[in-house]
């Protein structure tokens, strides 16, 4: 097979599995519309009034898509090692408020360009703490990530509910004091238009860290490593790789990203950090990881498709329930799931048919 055939191939395998699912999902969305007696064109293009047919409306999409990001790549670089991270939740939450605490010990005056990096520091060290207990399970003692994982989110939660409402606490509210330095300006105090909305300039760091993630995953020695015990961990182990390692530094990479997505409310949002904030973006960042195919560059374009889902959802509430949001991002999902092997079933089969006698 020629390097443009291969290209094709690859493109069409990554590109076509999720847009069949959009497809199957859009379908099943008619069908519950029109269950409700509305019209499907008009809900959808309601749906894009409320969202990228506005300023107010497009600005809470990349709000909400900033923190989806961060916790789709983090899911997406457990998966790249064989992992299956559930504990973006916990480590998104342990991120807020470590940069909320940063943020607190900092003091007023700190400059900008001194608070910020210290603030994002913390939340990334956080995350990665957190991240790196199921890490340390895993690679000493084979314990299961995502048990470990899915029960460390009760802990890291129930932790900081405790710290913030024993110790932390505005009276009468569960958040904190608004930080001292490390507050990061929204967009509206460049562009006029997206004034009202929560979209700020921590977009601009997290698409840094996607591209990042990229660069490591696909053009270095440790990115290479990471994918080869994900693939297949025993020829790995047999080239030489540590997979004990490999996943360690998977499970804290992956940690440090979601905790990464807590600046987004904490520095750039709201000022301080909030029991509560993440609103189960953690668990919808596996949604969001798997539809972008485990690939950075995929995972921003679902985080922007699952963010216009849920800011679209409120612009149609007068219409049809917004929870029929909620089902269908579950349709996408199970959408994926079948499609990818389906899909892949057939191009190979057009492949073989394309080769020559």
């Amino acid at each position: 097979m020629t390097t443009n055939a291969r290209t094709r191939t690859l493109i069409e395998e990554s590109v076509l599995p999720p847009l069949v699912a959009l497809v199957v999902a859009l379908v099943a969305g008619d069908l519950l519309i029109m269950a409700y007696g509305q019209s499907p064109g008009v809900v959808w293009r309601t749906l894009l009034e409320g969202t990228w047919g506005n300023s107010y409306g497009f600005g809470q999409v990349l709000y909400k898509a900033t923190t989806l990001t961060c916790t789709g790549l983090a899911v997406a670089v457990g998966l790249r090692a064989g992992l299956f991270n559930i504990g973006a939740e916990g480590q998104l939450a342990a991120g807020g408020f470590g940069a909320g605490l940063a943020g607190l010990l900092l003091p007023g005056g700190t400059p900008a360009v001194i608070a910020i990096p210290v603030c994002v520091f913390a939340a990334v060290a956080a995350g990665g703490a957190v991240g790196s207990v199921p890490g340390i399970l895993r690679a000493r003692f084979g314990a299961h990530e995502v048990i470990v994982t899915i029960m460390l989110n009760f802990i890291v939660l129930a932790l900081l509910n405790y710290l913030v409402s024993a110790k932390l606490h505005v009276p009468e509210t569960l958040h904190t004091p608004e930080i001292h330095a490390g507050a990061v300006p929204r967009l509206s105090a460049a562009f006029a238009a997206f004034h009202g909305s929560a979209a700020n300039w921590t977009i601009v760091i997290v698409l840094l860290a996607a591209a990042l993630l990229w660069w490591f995953l696909f053009r270095t020695r440790a990115g290479y490593e990471l994918r080869a015990v994900g693939l297949q961990p025993a020829a790995a182990e047999y080239a030489g790789i540590r997979g004990g390692r490999v996943w360690f530094n998977a499970l804290v990479t992956s940690g440090a990203l979601a905790g990464l997505g807590g600046i987004n409310f904490v520095l750039g949002y709201k000022h301080y950090y909030e029991d509560g904030f993440t609103g189960g973006a953690g668990f919808l960042g596996i949604a969001v990881a798997l539809i972008g195919r485990n690939n950075p560059v995929g995972v921003v374009f679902a985080a922007l498709f699952f963010a216009t889902l849920s800011q679209g959802g409120l612009a149609i509430n007068a219409m049809v329930p917004k929870q029929i949001v909620e089902v269908l991002q579950g349709i996408v999902i199970i959408a994926v799931a079948a499609a990818v092997p389906e899909v892949r079933r057939l191009l190979r089969q057009s492949v073989s048919k394309r080769k020559p006698a």
